[in-house]
This record gives C-alpha cells, sequence and structure tokens, in this order.
C-alpha cells in the first residue's frame, strides 16, 4: 500500500466508499414536505414560540421550552438526512414515541405553571403550549398506530425480529 500525502490526497478524485459515507448528510427535501416532516416543523415553530414568551415573561421556563427545541431540532435533521439508518441498534419509533410523550408532560406542567403569573406573554405561553400539547399528542398518536403497532391490527408480531414474540395461538 502507497502512502499519499496530503496533497496528493487532495488532488485525487474522491473513492466510492468515500462518496457514499458523505451522502449520508445529503438533505432529503421530500421529508419536509412529508407528514413527519411538518409535524416536526410545527412542533419546532411552536416550541419556539413559547421559547420567546417564556423569555419575555417568566425566565425561569425557558429552559424547557429550549431543551425540547433542541431536542426536536435533532430529530428533524436525523430523518431529513435520514442519518439515524446508521444507528440500527437504536429503536428510532419507540425514542421519537418518548420525545413526543416526554415533551406532552414537560409542556403541560410549564404551561399550566406559567399562567398563574396572569402576564401577557405567559398567557400567550400557555396558549400556544396547549396547541404544541396537542400536537405533539397527534404525533405521538400517529407513531404508535404506524411505528409501534402495526401488527396489532392485522395479527402480526408488531416486533422487529420475530423471535422476540410470544407464539400467536
Amino acid at each position: 500500500m502507497k502512502m499519499l500525502s496530503v496533497r496528493d490526497r487532495r488532488d485525487r478524485p474522491p473513492e466510492e466508499g468515500v462518496v457514499a459515507e458523505l451522502q449520508g448528510f445529503a438533505v432529503d427535501k421530500a421529508f419536509f414536505t412529508s407528514h413527519k416532516g411538518i409535524l416536526l416543523e410545527t412542533e419546532l415553530a411552536l416550541t419556539l414560540i413559547i421559547f420567546i414568551c417564556f423569555t419575555a415573561s417568566i425566565s425561569a421556563y425557558m429552559a424547557a421550552a429550549l431543551l425540547e427545541f433542541f431536542i426536536t431540532l435533532a430529530f428533524l435533521f436525523l430523518y431529513a438526512t435520514q442519518y439515524y439508518q446508521h444507528f440500527n441498534r437504536l429503536n428510532w419509533p419507540c425514542l421519537d414515541f418518548l420525545r413526543c410523550v416526554s415533551a406532552i408532560i414537560i409542556f403541560l406542567v410549564v404551561s399550566f405553571a406559567a399562567v398563574t403569573s396572569r402576564d401577557g406573554a405567559a398567557i400567550a405561553a400557555f396558549v400556544f403550549g396547549i396547541i404544541l400539547v396537542s400536537v405533539f399528542a397527534y404525533d405521538a398518536f400517529k407513531i404508535y398506530r404506524t411505528e409501534m403497532a402495526p401488527g396489532a391490527i392485522q395479527g402480526e408480531c408488531p416486533c422487529s425480529v420475530e423471535r422476540r414474540c410470544p407464539p400467536q395461538p
């Protein structure tokens, strides 16, 4: 095997494997117009609005909105680039479902706690929080129905590996 200097590597065309690796970060523009993409974008926008409202009124609650913003942004990035497929040991529908359920709990608690301050921006954050909770609930419902329990309707094994399921009568 011949050792190449940095200059030789720069002047050479990239190898097949390197090109395929770099295409893992290519953004799938069709994802942004898909049902899941629109849901993630809506969650991202509403979380940003709530963060701004909390920043204007009660700064103690803005950390929860900011954390959910970054988590949703990470999932949007992973799904749009399809980079999540490189981590095949993780159960992505389950992680996405848990993200939605945790966001529902967090925003319900924070929204009802913020509305007690009776500040205009806090009331706006409460209203947007309730809307966001409904969007997260819809997303969790869709994830559960389409990804996590498709076999419950058809009588098939919902697991990705058949040997984990108990035998069907």
